[in-house]
């Protein structure tokens, strides 16, 4: 069985966390890509814009020219949205782990270590949304190494959460996730979360065919009121 153990993240494992967020988060553009192109209304572009290259220059050389740059122009657009959300979460939150994680009653921050080294990492801290800091924590900035996927890792991350907040009285955990984040999406409904509410996005991610995904998870038995 693989032995690997989670602790409290600690000073030393600054670099570590933030290198595993920003690697598991880019390899995600591959899928995030493909997805577009499986849109149908991505697919009907595509040939309008081949049809109109082509009835323009009459050429069908030039048709695929079109295409082939509507492509690339897709890949890099896809590219700069998910390097820009990597480096607002590492000049945010990922900047001060520690103050953001560990100064309050309410947050706190794992990571998962094998072999000596950190392969894996979740955050948990209270939600935004004014409505749900009352009765739910959020489950964040969940990371495993592709290495060590499969060992349970990600399920003990999230193990450790709801046990976190259900701990300090809270009724639920909450999160987000990509539509394209499949393998995370069954792994949170294995543990229990449901999706809530309607997808979001914003108009470039629309038009790029990427949702956010929320999902919620209540927490068995009756829940103390979370001191304030």
């Amino acid at each position: 069985m693989a032995s690997y153990r989670i602790r409290q993240y600690q000073d030393k494992d600054f670099d570590t966390v933030r290198t595993l967020f920003a690697r598991g988060m880019l390899e995600h553009c591959p899928a995030w890509y493909r997805h577009i192109l499986r849109s149908a209304r991505v697919q009907l572009q595509l040939l309008v814009l081949f049809v109109l290259v082509r009835a323009a220059s009459g050429f069908w050389l030039l048709g695929l020219g079109a295409v082939a740059l509507a492509l690339v122009a897709i890949w890099l657009l896809v590219r700069a949205y998910s390097t820009a959300y990597v480096r607002q979460a590492l000049s945010t939150d990922l900047a001060d782990v520690r103050g953001t994680y560990l100064r309050s009653p309410h947050s706190c921050f794992w990571v998962a270590e094998a072999g000596g080294a950190v392969v894996g990492m979740v955050a948990v801290e209270p939600p935004e949304d004014p409505a749900e800091r009352a009765v739910a924590l959020e489950l964040k900035r969940m990371s495993v190494s592709r290495e060590h996927r499969g060992w349970g890792i990600s399920g003990a991350l999230c193990g450790e959460v709801l046990r976190f907040a259900r701990t300090r009285g809270f009724g639920a955990v909450v999160l987000s996730t990509s539509v394209v984040q499949v393998a995370a999406q069954r792994l949170y409904e294995n543990q229990g979360f449901r999706r809530v509410g309607p997808a979001s996005s914003s108009l470039l991610t629309s038009l790029l065919c990427f949702q956010i995904f929320r999902y919620r998870c209540d927490l068995p038995g009756p829940a103390a009121a979370p001191p304030r």
